[in-house]
């Protein structure tokens, strides 16, 4: 797509719109996400409990490319929530996900809230070098799923 900041909405959009074929959890939230190559092309995607009550979203689209990928250059990840930083289900949170398969860019509609852990991924990712991107403007549409852990 020749502008890039509208592809970046597209598929973060995609990503918004994949959380809600999320199982509804009162202990997780519902998140979608994409791994994109650099031309735009989808490569993998997924969301929150696709297959096991504590698959996240990042999580199964970066597994459906194989045991041990590794992102080409310019490779993104487009999840409706930031990668989580912390995890008691498994012993790798996305943010250590990405960062193994050297994703290059990470965009994000919703910041994590507090309510079940501290979230810091897009801080961790930044640290590490990943390009981060926030388009809040897709946040409520992020939320929407999750508002019966939100309290609407």
């Amino acid at each position: 797509m020749a502008d890039p900041e509208r592809a970046d909405r597209e598929l973060l959009g995609r990503a918004v719109e994949l959380a809600r074929r999320c199982p509804p959890s009162e202990t997780a939230f519902s998140v979608g996400a994409l791994v994109v190559d650099a031309a735009g092309t989808v490569l993998a995607e997924s969301w929150s409990r696709r297959s096991d009550p504590h698959d996240h979203a990042e999580e199964g689209a970066l597994a459906d490319l194989g045991p041990g990928w590794r992102a080409a250059p310019g490779a993104t990840v487009y999840s409706s929530l930031e990668p989580c930083s912390a995890r008691s289900s498994r012993p790798l949170t996305c943010t250590e996900l990405i960062l193994a398969a050297g994703v290059d860019r990470v965009v994000f509609a919703w910041r994590e809230p507090g309510l079940f852990v501290d979230g810091r991924g897009a801080e961790l990712l930044r640290a590490a070098g990943v390009e981060v991107v926030e388009l809040p403007e897709l946040a409520a549409a992020a939320r929407m799923p999750n508002a019966h852990l939100l309290g609407g």
